[in-house]
């Protein structure tokens, strides 16, 4: 069975929305796009190949398919480790309104949520990985089918954008897995699903 680990890029005030440049997702008219660039040094770029030497399968979310969609298919250089493996391992998109994915093995998903990921993780040799996809992550969460959760907070707050963890998230405790700072500041940091919180008092 496989685990299911999830990557996200996060700013100090949580959000996660247009990470990789300023057309990426201009919804909602968010102008911010493309925060996390200044920030990608050698450090930040060891650990994005690290993370993807160990994926057998991508899980993402409809909008976060679709900007992968239209850039990675052209990347075709065999040595690029993270094109590579985008290319040709499958892709699971969740969407109740995509019919026709053109990325090659690319697979919709479009029933029971809990019941169909599950099935994924059971049959994925290695992580099912899901970069981006914020709102499908939120879902897993509250789902319990997150296993481990990569979460990027760059030094940098927008105050705009969607955020992560919004009002009525499903309360949910993380035990720490190890973690690094690049030289840019990006604190990279993993976290274990431990259950739901224990509280007390001081």
């Amino acid at each position: 069975m496989g685990k299911l680990v999830s990557t996200l890029f996060v700013t100090l005030d949580g959000v996660y929305q247009a990470p990789g440049g300023p057309q990426e997702d201009p919804s909602g008219g968010f102008d911010q796009g493309g925060w996390s660039v200044p920030y990608g040094d050698d450090d930040f770029g060891r650990f994005v190949t690290e993370v993807f030497d160990n994926v057998g399968g991508f899980l993402l979310g409809r909008r976060t398919y679709e900007i992968f969609a239209s850039y990675w298919p052209k990347m075709t250089d065999p040595s690029d480790p993270i094109a590579s493996k985008l290319n040709a391992l499958p892709k699971y998109v969740v969407s109740g309104t995509l019919d026709a994915p053109g990325w090659s093995g690319t697979t919709v998903i479009d029933g029971d949520l809990a019941k169909e990921v599950t099935a994924l993780k059971d049959r994925t040799d290695g992580e099912l990985q899901v970069h981006g996809s914020g709102a499908l992550v939120r879902s897993l969460l509250d789902l319990g089918l997150v296993d481990t959760l990569h979460l990027l907070s760059f030094p940098v707050v927008l105050g705009a954008g969607r955020r992560l963890f919004a009002e009525g998230a499903v309360p949910t405790a993380f035990r720490h897995a190890g973690g690094r700072v690049t030289a840019a500041g990006v604190s990279i940091q993993s976290y274990d699903l431990a259950g739901r919180p224990e509280y007390g008092s001081y």
